[in-house]
């Protein structure tokens, strides 16, 4: 009876960790999501990528029944927040709330620890901000020519600031100087909201920065827009040129921002994302909000925004080789 005695103690041992592994295994394959969702912005608090992934974390929250936080984790022009992202565990709850800078960043530095477009996965592109060339109130200048004025009569003296070097702001600076033969200096900043106190404030003068945080700055009177760097004119300053309209040619350039998770994540946890995503970016509410912030809300697929990714990271490489811009 020995034998048998044992032969059952046995399988009572392999049934009991057999239900023990079924039952953790249940337990890990919880319906996403089982733990609050991280956004990350790679910028400070205050700027258009913050607004845009609160104003999405609120509603994202009431759909998936989870805590949805917003974190800033800014440096390096948005790239350290990307690394931080691309190496986090695909799992869906850590999320990067990313922009057009990082197309441009693909080319602008040298050594980047990640890959854009195989590192990440698309879920969506959540808005479209058109970029103003704005200055102080106090600048003399009324117009993009009398701008260029000053700067040809002041050689380095101009100054703009851009979210950090190898953002879509210092691009399109680098262009303004090529197309009007003028040469400014650079104050790269880690986000909009520096940047913007210091353009109030005088110590820089003038920024090619997105609508959203200088908009509340425009209205006050405390700065003044002389252009769009889009082709067509911005629906939140209709009054406000292109600057092709202004003389400046050449220069086509809006932000766009968009959700991604790292690329391991599960194709059905994508899936979803997506679906909750766009559902909430084409919702009243939330086009409400993007009107307020003069953002143009998008809400397509990840195949879309994978496709946006590729064109603009070739565009923007010659670009970024024509303007000599390059970071180690």
């Amino acid at each position: 009876m020995q034998p048998i005695t044992h032969l059952l103690r046995r399988r009572l041992l392999q049934a009991t960790a057999l239900a023990a592994a079924l039952t953790a295994g249940s337990a890990f394959a919880q319906a996403w999501p089982n733990k609050p969702i991280t956004l990350v912005v790679p910028f400070p608090a205050g700027g258009t990528t913050d607004v845009l992934a609160r104003a999405l974390a609120d509603k994202l929250q009431q759909a998936l029944g989870q805590p949805v936080i917003v974190e800033s984790k800014p440096g390096a022009g948005a790239t350290l927040g990307a690394d931080y992202v691309a190496k986090a565990k695909p799992d869906g709850h850590t999320l990067l709330v990313g922009a057009v800078h990082h197309t441009i960043a693909t080319s602008v530095y040298k050594k980047l620890p990640y890959d854009l477009q195989k590192d990440f996965a698309p879920i969506t592109t959540i808005a479209l901000v058109p970029n103003v060339l704005v200055v102080n109130a106090n600048n003399p200048a009324k117009t993009v020519a009398e701008l260029v004025a000053q700067a040809k009569a002041q050689p380095g003296k101009l100054s703009y600031g851009s979210n950090g070097n190898g953002t879509a702001q210092h691009l399109i600076g680098t262009q303004f100087e090529n197309a009007t033969g003028t040469e400014l200096t650079h104050i790269p900043y880690k986000g909009s909201g520096p940047l913007v106190t210091d353009l109030i404030g005088g110590q820089i003068t003038m920024s090619f920065d997105t609508i959203t945080p200088v908009l509340p700055h425009i209205k006050a009177g405390k700065l003044r827009p002389l252009a769009v760097t889009t082709a067509k004119r911005a629906s939140a300053l209709p009054e406000v040129p292109t600057l092709a309209e202004a003389g400046v040619n050449g220069i086509d350039t809006g932000t766009w921002f968009g959700l991604l998770a790292p690329a391991a994540t599960p194709k059905d946890i994508v899936a979803r994302l997506n679906a909750e995503a766009v559902k909430i970016i084409q919702s009243p509410d939330f086009k409400k909000r993007m009107d307020e912030i003069g953002a143009e809300p998008i809400g397509n697929s990840g195949e879309q925004m994978a496709a946006q990714i590729k064109a603009d990271t070739d565009k923007f490489a010659k670009l970024v080789k024509d303007a000599k811009v390059t970071i180690e």
